[in-house]
């Protein structure tokens, strides 16, 4: 048996057609009469065949492959969007190339170089904070450039090209959450925050609340906003900050679902019942917060369709060569079980009495 690699004269020679009809056959299907893709594609399987990505993308001019730089996987809402644009550009038969930074813009700018070492047709960032070589980068390739997960427009005076945006007002965020504790009756709140140096979608969530509340003529002193690592352990440790605040916050605006679940788990351990001593207010609508006890009130943030739209957003953009329009998508408070007014310290007294009782 050769243990050369097959060659695309192989299956060509194999299913009975040109070169040309295999190449044609492997980038457009649908160019294609059924019977020959059939051939083709069955020759392909028998003799392993894969094609030379770097030799294809020079002979057609592109490589069918997006890449997409998040700044982690380990949280379901980026993987949600994630999924959302490869479901999408698979029916297109175009490849979607993950790497996450973990919040590092260091590690960013390299995965993004790696990425354009594979000639890839198109790059996905997620919001507007990015260092200075990554601009760098993208300005010297020009390639397309997507940013998703903001509205805001910040790469006017740093680019070259065009960067369109589809994503959210990560402001309207803190802004709902804020007005539904108000709406409520809470004077007394804190947030808990992924850190917001390098993550303007975090920076503007804090910002819309704060702006929301000092509205409303309430006051969010800055240490009642405390910044933590996005996850469980951040939340929790969050939560034991603020309850240690004096006055303690009666209610809590926490910058993601993760997070603000942390924050319920370390109140439930503290013995602080959530909703009647602290409602908690969360963002994303991850489906484990409509699962837990009591459920979460939080601001849903439609990740699935805003992957899908970033990927029909951009092979509408292959095919036409137009930019897409900037776009921001509608987002929701979903008021669940984790928020309700605040109680007064003698019904509060009643309440915990009562509880003994129990």
């Amino acid at each position: 048996m050769s243990s050369e690699r097959p060659r695309i004269a192989d299956v060509a020679a194999l299913a009975g057609v040109s070169t040309a009809t295999v190449s044609r056959a492997l980038s457009n299907p649908e160019k294609v009469k059924a019977p020959t893709r059939e051939r083709i594609m069955h020759a392909v399987t028998r003799l392993g065949y894969v094609p030379d990505g770097a030799a294809r993308a020079l002979a057609l001019g592109h490589a069918r492959m997006v890449g997409a730089v998040v700044p982690t996987l380990d949280n379901a809402i980026f993987a949600r969007a994630v999924q959302g644009m490869q479901s999408t550009l698979q029916e297109s038969n175009y490849q979607l190339l993950i790497a996450a930074h973990e919040y590092s813009l260091t590690a960013e700018t390299h995965a993004i170089r790696a990425l354009l070492e594979r000639s890839i047709d198109a790059l996905v960032l997620v919001g507007c904070d990015h260092s200075f070589e990554t601009w760098e980068l993208i300005n010297t390739t020009r390639v397309p450039v997507l940013v998703t997960w903001t509205n805001v427009k910040t790469t006017e005076r740093i680019l070259s090209i065009p960067a369109p945006h589809i994503g959210f007002d990560n402001r309207l965020v803190g802004k709902l959450a804020a007005e539904h504790l108000l709406k409520l009756g809470h004077k007394n709140l804190g947030m808990v925050s992924g850190f917001t140096r390098h993550n303007d979608r975090a920076r503007h969530r804090v910002e819309g609340f704060r702006t929301a509340l000092v509205d409303a003529g309430v006051r969010l002193p800055d240490d009642y906003v405390i910044e933590q690592p996005f996850g469980f352990d951040g939340g929790r440790s969050g939560l034991n900050q603020l309850m240690q605040m004096r006055p303690r916050p009666t209610a809590i605006f926490c910058g993601n679902d993760v997070l603000a679940l942390g924050a319920l788990f370390e109140a439930q351990s503290l013995q602080i019942d959530v909703p009647q001593e602290l409602s908690i207010v969360g963002c994303d609508n991850l489906p484990i917060s409509s699962q837990i006890t009591p459920k979460l009130s939080t601001v849903l943030l439609p990740t699935y369709d805003l992957g899908q739209q970033v990927a029909q957003s951009l092979l509408n953009w292959f095919s036409t060569n137009r930019p897409p329009t900037d776009r921001c998508l509608p987002i929701e408070l979903v008021v669940r079980e984790t928020s309700l007014p605040p109680v007064s310290e003698s019904a509060k007294s009643r309440y915990k009495n009562n509880a003994r009782d129990e």
